[in-house]
């Protein structure tokens, strides 16, 4: 393969739109055996996730794919090529235990990598893209296609790096939909946040993992969320930063056993909806709270992750240069607490506290573009789910150590007029920014609700 051109890469995005149509516009919410069991699952056990996740209401909310990660075929390939079926996990074969959770209104979508072997050490795909893509349909697979890193062949696609090596799936993925006539696999690369994939993901996928593998810890939480921080620009409609597998419920459980608090969760799945990333559920369903399903089941959260009509995610304000001219840098300890966004059903706001104490956070209405200083906005409190008060100028909460408040704002009119003790209205810009450009109609500049003789 020759190395890549800036005409070629130009060709590629095209066909990568091409592709998109009609696929992969939204993040996809499903199943995956992996943070919960690792490889210690088999047909019996997966389906009846699939039977919980029926009865719980959850497909019905749009978990409506699985994915058996690793270690579900035989460690040998057949003398063709083919991979094997391991039939004393899944007795009557794969296509049958698709049959079996396809009753529960959940399909099928595969998982493989792009080396010679899965990170488990099973067959990978490299060198089989378009036999194993047969396989998969043979088997009533038509979800989406997880493509993991592990055992990197050293030839010359793996010399032109990671996209080389997963634009051949990207390929065989659109080769096999135009063979059949077929809407394409959903393609979703678990490559760990090598090489900047939100630069050159798009262009054959619809999907890239940000991050390394997640664990059900409140530090993982907290950098994922951070290298989202850096990422989040490029997600949009058909084509989405993962922030990996979804760890709620995995207190006292999963692969590694976790101990999230349940506002550590709930932060967890309230980033991971509104950064617009996929939900996979990952913990035994089997014995799942009421706690855990009502975080599951935030549906308000979840038509905002779904949202047709606005496919950005949240992005973090208050950060870099301060009305106090300062500047704020975030880490992996203490990423951005405060994020923004639109949607269909108003602006949407995230706030975290990543202290290990109660806090008292809040912003004002000029901080943020989502919002219009001198609007009043009808504030939704999405976890509360009720209506909690009306904005004017600004929103405080009392976050408890690792919560968070996931606030929908809805304009209801202009604020309230009121005037100063010197026949002025209140400016609208008086703070942060604007404070220090703010004029009366004379030109005097006006700050924090005064007029004064000085300016920025």
């Amino acid at each position: 393969m020759a190395f890549i051109t800036t005409g070629t890469l130009l060709s590629l995005a095209a066909l990568a739109q091409a592709r998109n149509n009609g696929v992969g516009k939204l993040p996809v919410m499903g199943y995956d055996t992996y943070n919960a069991f690792g490889c210690d699952y088999d047909g019996a056990l997966a389906t009846a996730q699939a039977k919980a996740m029926n009865e719980t209401g959850l497909v019905a909310l749009g978990y409506n794919t699985f994915i058996l990660d690793d270690c579900y075929a035989l460690k040998e390939r057949d003398a063709q090529g083919f991979l094997q079926q391991n039939l004393t996990r899944f007795p009557g074969g794969l296509k049958k235990w698709t049959e079996s959770i396809n009753q529960y209104g959940v399909s099928g979508s595969a998982y493989s990598s792009n080396g010679y072997l899965t990170c488990g050490a099973y067959p990978g795909g490299y060198g089989h893209e378009m036999q194993d893509l047969e396989t998969w349909r043979s088997w009533g697979w038509d979800g989406m296609v997880k493509y993991d890193n592990c055992y990197i062949p050293y030839d010359n696609v793996t010399m032109e790096n990671e996209f080389g090596r997963f634009k051949r799936m990207a390929d065989a993925i659109d080769d096999l939909a135009a063979k059949y006539n077929e809407k394409p696999f959903i393609y979703s690369l678990c490559q760990w946040g090598w090489e900047n994939p939100m630069n050159w993901a798009p262009r054959i996928s619809q999907a890239w993992r940000i991050d390394a593998d997640i664990t059900p810890f409140w530090t993982a939480i907290k950098t994922i969320i951070n290298l989202q921080a850096a990422s989040y620009l490029a997600t949009g409609f058909y084509q989405h930063g993962d922030m990996d597998m979804l760890e709620v419920g995995n207190s006292g459980q999963g692969t590694p056993v976790g101990n999230m608090t349940l506002a550590e969760q709930r932060s967890h799945f309230t980033a991971w909806t509104l950064l617009k990333s996929h939900l996979l559920i990952g913990t035994d369903l089997r014995n799942a709270t009421n706690e855990t399903l009502s975080i599951l089941g935030n549906k308000e959260l979840i038509d905002i992750n779904q949202d047709e009509n606005e496919g950005a995610a949240l992005a973090p304000f208050r950060v870099g240069f301060q009305d106090d001219f300062s500047d704020i840098e975030y880490n992996f300890t203490s990423p951005p607490p405060y994020w923004a966004g639109n949607s269909s059903y108003g602006a949407v706001f995230m706030i975290i506290n990543y202290a290990d104490e109660q806090r008292e956070m809040g912003f004002n209405l000029t901080e943020n573009w989502a919002v219009r200083a001198g609007r009043q906005y009808n504030v939704r409190d999405m976890w509360k789910h009720e209506h909690v008060g009306v904005a004017v100028r600004n929103w405080t909460v009392t976050l408890e150590a690792h919560d968070v408040a996931a606030l929908l704002l809805t304009d209801v009119g202009p604020e309230p007029a009121r005037k100063l003790a010197d026949g002025e209205l209140a400016p609208p810009c008086a703070y942060p920014f604007l404070a220090h450009q703010c004029t009366s109609p004379n030109g005097s500049f006006i700050y924090n609700g005064s007029i004064t003789e000085w300016g920025f």
